[in-house]
């Protein structure tokens, strides 16, 4: 529950070392084609500009990896030392000609020794599989040689959808999988003394992502490895779901102490990353400074793999299997647009006839929408017969909550006592769980600010903490100075990059690289405009086929980029359309839709 970064090895990346003896560096990459050296050196210099301490450029061939040497070479003379980290995929030749030019070489587990992943499902015998791992090692010793005689690092980055299909023919496509496929790789690199090695594990999937970085750290931890880790959401998309969907993943695990250097990707301009990343360690580098949050976990709790906790039925309030509810502190008129909240907070009784309002007690009539809160001790005061929400601080002794056990008419409220705002809710819900108390709890958390990332980072983090530990069956985010509208959007963002609550188009795009060969921004918005009322279904945007489809892993359908203003599509992972004209592209996948059954009008 407490902050406490987790203890790894140092890093040396370019000068600028990273580990838990260091601050959490942020970084980006670069959406320019590497073989265009002027424009990836001048976006290079945003990048650092506005205070990314690593940038990253794609490397498709031996050629560009080459390039990004001059690249280097060009920032260096222009006074700026940004370490540069070369991205590799399927091209173990590019990844030996950028270990000899550039910082840190990213390879890929899933594609580096194995061929393309063709997701064919396949058999080994324990002998076929120990050869398969040989033949790993043996491709491997070269690479570390030659990154130990340059002094480069190396990024082993493993995606959910990108594992080869061996690994899938024993794990299937999941974070266990993707476990083992880095796995493979590290012990390779211990057994050679090789120690400038940074992970990451990285899904479009928030819980999929939180789930594979848990797993990693206690595989690693079993293994006497330390080794530090790059956090990520990959695909996260643009605007306020990117920014809400990386801070509910990345600032998860950060709050747990894991995770050295972060990268947000959002389809925006790589320097768009920046600002994110930096607010997303401030929240979370400040409760380094905090006193620790009293409490001990639930002898039930798993750690790794958290489930919802079990929670009784409150009619059709909240509670038990039913989705989590959202509420909003102003009156429904107020809204305009977007999603309607749940239930409404009127500290002056109902204002109509059509929603449910939870008022004070004092102002409470009886009035069929309405809902009395209260504190814990005037519980006895309230009428029988209906729904109860009561008001509790985090900090309540679990003794003066005993009333509560057993009780199917009561939503307990729970509002932090501590600069870890989730950390002490979580704490109390730990207590809630060891004494059976089993009402359904909704956490209330209220921030003072007026800027909206920041709003939507720091709600990111608290709530996603909790919504991820399955302790909330609801949310309440107050922002005084938001408009309320807003909040509510927030909210249902974050219920839905939770996994827990569809209310729109799931969006999984990635932020683009020099592979894109589309105006990928332009693309993504149009691409929303078209299908944005399909709130049943996952579309994946993708700049290239490395992003797509293994990428969009989980995606109903998928838009990726086949070449210069060429598109394929995708239904689930089979490519159904290849080489469309970018401009008939999104008629055509309006058109899938519509073919596969899956359309319904606005």
């Amino acid at each position: 529950m407490n902050y406490k970064r987790r203890k790894t090895v140092s890093v040396n990346v370019g000068g600028i070392p990273l580990g838990s003896d260091y601050p959490i560096r942020v970084q980006s990459m670069t959406n320019t084609s590497t073989d265009d050296i002027d424009a990836s050196v001048a976006q290079c210099l945003r990048i650092a500009q506005a205070g990314g301490e690593y940038v990253r450029l794609t490397a498709q061939g031996v050629k560009e990896a080459q390039n990004i040497g001059i690249i280097r070479q060009r920032l260096r003379e222009q006074g700026c030392r940004v370490p540069l980290v070369a991205d590799i995929h399927f091209n173990p030749k590019a990844a030996f000609a950028a270990a000899q030019v550039t910082d840190k070489v990213r390879i890929n587990p899933g594609n580096f020794v194995d061929p393309a992943r063709t997701f064919k499902d396949l058999e080994y015998t324990d002998e076929e599989y120990a050869a398969e791992l040989e033949r790993i090692r043996e491709a491997l010793l070269p690479f570390i040689d030659l990154c130990r005689e340059h002094g480069t690092a190396v990024r082993l980055g493993v995606n959910h959808g990108s594992l080869s299909d061996r690994i899938m023919s024993r794990y299937g496509n999941t974070a266990a999988g993707m476990v083992e496929s880095v796995m493979e790789f590290l012990r390779v690199f211990v057994e050679q003394q090789f120690t400038d090695v940074v992970i990451s594990m990285k899904a479009s999937n928030v819980v999929v992502m939180v789930e594979a970085v848990r797993r990693l750290v206690a595989a690693m931890d079993a293994e006497d490895m330390h080794f530090p880790l790059h956090l990520g959401v990959t695909e996260a998309g643009f605007g306020e779901d990117g920014r809400i969907k990386s801070a509910v993943g990345i600032g998860t695990l950060l709050a747990e102490g894991l995770g050295d250097t972060i990268r947000v990707s959002l389809s925006e301009e790589p320097e768009a990353e920046i600002p994110v990343a930096k607010k997303l360690v401030e929240y979370i580098s400040s409760r380094a400074e905090l006193p620790p949050v009293a409490g001990e976990m639930s002898k039930d709790f798993n750690a790794v793999e958290p489930r919802r906790r079990l929670s009784t039925p409150v009619t059709d309030v909240a509670g038990g299997k039913q989705q989590p509810i959202v509420v909003s502190t102003c009156l429904p008129g107020q809204l305009t647009g977007g999603k309607m909240a749940d239930f409404f907070y009127s500290s002056s009784g109902a204002s109509d006839g059509v929603h449910r309002f939870v008022v004070p007690l004092a102002a409470y009539h009886g009035a069929p929408n309405e809902m009395p809160l209260c504190h814990l001790e005037e519980l006895p005061q309230c009428p029988d017969g209906v729904v109860k929400w009561v008001l509790v601080r985090a900090d309540a002794p679990v003794e003066h909550l005993t009333a509560l056990r057993g009780r199917n008419d009561v939503v307990l409220i729970v509002t932090p006592t501590h600069g870890q705002a989730s950390a002490s809710i979580e704490a109390l819900l730990h207590r809630l769980i060891d004494a059976d108390i089993t009402v359904p709890v909704i956490p209330r958390i209220c921030y003072d600010d007026a800027d909206s990332e920041w709003l939507q980072v720091k709600a990111g983090v608290d709530f996603g903490s909790l919504l991820l530990h399955g302790f909330a069956d609801g949310l309440w985010l107050e922002a005084p100075r938001a408009k309320e509208g807003d909040v509510v959007a927030w909210e249902f963002a974050l219920l839905q990059a939770a996994r827990l609550r569809m209310s729109k188009t799931e969006f999984i795009s990635c932020p683009g690289c020099g592979r894109t060969m589309f105006d990928l921004q332009t693309t993504v918005r149009r691409v929303q405009t078209a299908t944005e009322h399909l709130t049943h279904l996952k579309i994946g945007v993708m700049g290239c086929i490395v992003n797509g489809p293994g990428e969009m892993a989980d995606a109903d359908y998928g838009y990726v980029g086949a070449g210069r203003n060429r598109i394929s599509l995708y239904k689930g992972k089979t490519c159904v359309e290849k080489n469309i004209p970018e401009e008939d592209a999104i008629d055509r996948l309006v058109s899938l839709i519509k073919e596969q059954g899956d359309w319904r009008e606005p």
